[in-house]
């Protein structure tokens, strides 16, 4: 056989699914090369937002604070009819992750961080202006036949896995012959970036002007940039709408003047409603918007693709280390896709009542919303139920006895370490498994065998040790008693895989789980 260099995993696409994958991995001493045909990160902004739990995950790489010095936090949301008066006002609020509940961003900014910190590990090759021609698997790796786009020759590596996340026109799912259902909405929309000169009454806010007439998004983006959004009518010309003059004229019905902005760019595009078939092909595995695509309207896009990395990264670290089998890997889209669905489902949901034509029902959505956040509780329930489904798995890689806290993502409080510095929990365990307990520890043999650390979580006022943390605020505390638990077993992602309540026995750790990590396996990386 031919020798090629050869990694552990090889990673298609430099977008944010697959750098925060490069960071992940590379965190853990992976050998790991990337592959993107572009020569750097892609001008113009696409996504505008993210969560809190997506901070979490850029938390764990140690960039999590770093990104958000350029994001606007805690920005209000509102619901304006035709004439700008409010129908629906909304702030988010946070579920205890650790970080703001929502934060607008610009997202080449992001990636230019996030790229930043790839460069911290000297195990993680980015092959810029490459292109993957053909992936042609084994059953021990993935041959990759790369294109270098700068020399105009051909290259090939070979990898253990393979991650494509090379974007909804994924080569890599088509060459896998991977269908990919869903819809493409007929109207298409423009977006407008501009830079800001002199800041508005309204400029940090996100309003969804639901004019049947003319129904526009207009959006903060931070590093002084704002966007608008709004659908091409019948019989418009597209050509026509990205012109300077029509630009203004939309901007102007919304009381915008070149004292306020500059039109930096204006492009047309689609929404789209998509899922791969499947979102693993033996050795490689589709993620972010190779394996689904979803509309722009709760911001999701871009996070929902993390969250692939996140969940995918971690196993196959713990398969390459050998610590768990193969099979761990076949829970990554029973995991993902039933909540890239949901999400998805409330992303066309609220499209739906942003772009009602019809004037009638326009009316009447604007009147009933009007009443209704009025009714006690009713504000909050919105609130809560606007965006993102709660962080929960309900199949996967867990224990399938025990209380009903398996599957569920712990919230992250700030504790007081055992050094007595304040800092976020995630930090102290370190992304690893571990055993996080209520009351005396306890013997837990078959999780001490396999070297899963335990630490003690303990309420505001106790004195803390090597093997505690104070939980100042009870967050953590409040929520095993309410699942009704006193010991938790947790993944490295920070979800549940098992759990137990008083009395009850601790399920066991999967089959094979040796905490072991291999000697060019690093330790998680702290901000600071």
């Amino acid at each position: 056989m031919t020798e090629y260099p050869t990694y552990d995993v090889a990673v298609i696409g430099y977008g944010p699914t697959g750098v925060t994958a490069a960071n992940l991995l590379g965190q853990m001493g992976l050998k790991v090369a990337v592959i993107e045909r572009d020569s750097d990160v892609y001008a113009r902004a696409r996504a505008i937002s993210t969560d809190e739990e997506v901070l979490r995950i850029w938390q764990q790489v140690g960039l999590a604070d770093r990104l958000s010095v350029d994001m606007l936090a805690g920005r209000p949301v509102a619901f304006v009819d035709a004439g700008g008066r409010s129908f629906i006002d909304i702030k988010p609020v946070s579920r205890g992750s650790g970080h703001p509940p929502q934060q607008f961003l610009y997202q080449p900014a992001v990636e230019k961080v996030l790229r930043d910190g790839v460069d911290r590990y000297p195990n993680v090759e980015v092959l810029l202006e490459h292109e993957c021609l053909r992936v042609l698997q084994s059953g021990t790796d993935v041959e990759l036949m790369l294109a270098d786009l700068r020399q105009d020759v051909f290259t090939r590596i070979r990898a253990s896995y393979v991650i494509a996340a090379d974007g909804g026109s994924s080569p890599t799912r088509t060459q896998l012959g991977i269908g990919y259902e869903g819809r493409t909405y007929a109207e298409r929309w423009v977006v407008i970036d501009t830079e800001v000169i002199n800041e508005w009454d309204g400029h940090d806010r996100l309003r969804f002007h639901c004019d049947p007439a003319r129904p526009t998004v207009d959006c903060p983006t931070p590093l002084g940039h704002h966007r608008w959004e709004f659908p091409v009518r019948e019989g418009e010309d597209e050509k026509e709408l990205v012109t300077d003059a029509a630009i203004w004229r939309v901007l102007r019905n919304q009381g915008i003047t070149s004292d306020e902005v500059k039109i930096l760019r204006a492009v047309v595009y689609s929404h789209h409603v998509r899922f791969a078939d499947r979102w693993r092909v033996g050795r490689v595995f589709l993620a972010g918007d190779a394996a689904h695509a979803m509309p722009p309207w709760i911001g999701q896009g871009m996070s929902a693709g993390v969250r692939d990395a996140a969940n995918l990264c971690w196993k196959l670290g713990a398969v390459l280390s050998g610590s768990l089998p193969e099979s761990v890997l076949d829970s990554y889209q029973t995991e993902r896709m039933p909540h890239v669905r949901e999400v998805t489902k409330r992303a066309v949901k609220t499209g739906r009542l942003i772009t009602e034509r019809r004037t009638v029902l326009a009316a009447a959505r604007n009147r009933i919303f009007r009443v209704a956040m009025r009714v006690p509780h009713v504000p909050e329930w919105l609130r809560d139920r606007r965006w993102i489904p709660d962080a929960r798995y309900p199949r996967g890689f867990m224990a399938t006895s025990g209380t009903a806290a398996a599957g569920w993502q712990i919230p992250q409080p700030w504790v007081l370490d055992a050094t007595g510095n304040r800092t976020r929990l995630d930090d102290v365990i370190g992304g690893q498994w571990a055993i996080v307990h209520r009351g005396p520890a306890q013997a837990w043999g078959a999780w001490s065998a396999a070297g899963v650390p335990c630490v003690e979580v303990t309420p505001a006022g106790t004195a803390v040790t090597s093997n505690t943390v104070v939980d100042t605020d009870g967050l953590l505390l409040a929520w095993m008693r309410e699942k009704d638990t006193t010991v938790l077993a947790l993944r490295p992602d920070g979800f549940v895989y098992a759990a137990a309540g008083h009395g009850q026995a601790l399920p066991p750790p999967p089959a094979g789980l040796t905490v072991r990590p291999l000697s060019h396996i690093r330790p998680p990386h702290r901000e600071g």
